[in-house]
């Protein structure tokens, strides 16, 4: 019994390594008003809907990761003739989800996903960069999904914008077109849209966070209660700026819906089919 409470204690701290379960609190306030959830929403909504609009009656969803159920909702919203499950590590993220959604919610891993039926669609919107072996868990959904399903992946992008705020929101890595687009194949995935987005933001998001490490390198001390101040400073709703950028990403998010491939951006949109 104690071998089995052990392995459950380290199982629940390499959780924890993977994501800071007390963001979700922060998240929940501002998740529906902040620029960059709307328009993230927006673009996966109409992906959602372009992806399921020939799917029979009684379809299958899966979210994966879906902490605060801010996306399930727009999932939910989305596809009214589907069924759609959110899953996540946290019960933290899943008490928030119950408030926000009446789908299904399950906490689980996605190393043993134990599901017994297949998925037409599978999303995974800013997960697998929290993963060690994202390879790992790409092939996991990819056994997941139906024959032809499909997997919408939103990603960070470019290891350039590294910061403090990778740090504290326990990222791995981020992702340029090629890395992503190549282990898609690799587990089997043919690619039909890959994209970056949140173009908009891209400079200012450069600008701000060299700035502000350069200043936390000279003005403060290089800590993890330091760099979590300056996370939630990105988090901050000021309004006449989150005005002006919902309405700039509101223009680039129909742009991506039309499937057009953006030059730059500060992250990436995948979908892409399971062919095997």
């Amino acid at each position: 019994m104690r071998s089995v409470a052990n392995a459950r204690e380290t199982r629940q701290e390499s959780s924890r390594q993977s994501y800071d379960p007390g963001f979700f609190s922060e998240l929940a306030r501002i998740e529906n008003k902040h620029f960059w959830f709307r328009t993230r929403n927006q673009v996966i909504a109409t992906f959602t809907e372009q992806i399921t609009k020939n799917l029979p009656d009684g379809y299958r969803i899966l979210e994966v990761g879906c902490g605060t159920g801010n996306v399930l909702r727009a999932l939910q919203q989305a596809c009214p003739r589907g069924v759609v499950v959110g899953m996540d590590l946290f019960a933290e993220g899943l008490a928030f989800a119950r408030t926000r959604t009446s789908c299904p919610l399950v906490q689980g891993d996605l190393k043993r996903p134990g599901f017994g039926v297949q998925f037409d669609l599978i999303g995974a919107f800013d997960v697998v960069e929290h993963l060690p072996d994202d390879v790992q868990v790409l092939c996991s959904i990819h056994s997941m999904l139906k024959p032809g399903g499909m997997l919408l992946l939103t990603v960070p992008a470019h290891q350039s914008l590294w910061s403090y705020f990778d740090e504290v929101s326990h990222h791995c890595r981020r992702y340029d077109r090629a890395d992503l687009r190549q282990k898609l194949e690799h587990c089997s995935f043919k690619v039909e849209f890959l994209s970056q987005f949140m173009a908009s933001i891209y400079p200012l998001l450069y600008l701000a966070r060299r700035i502000r490490s350069v200043r936390h390198r000279v003005y403060g001390t290089n800590s993890a209660g330091s760099d979590r101040e300056l996370a939630m400073k990105e988090l901050r709703i000021l309004p006449v700026v989150n005005g002006i950028l919902t309405f700039l990403l509101a223009q680039e998010a129909k742009l991506i819906g039309q499937r057009r491939v953006l030059p730059f951006g500060t992250s990436i949109i995948a979908a892409a089919r399971r062919v095997q």
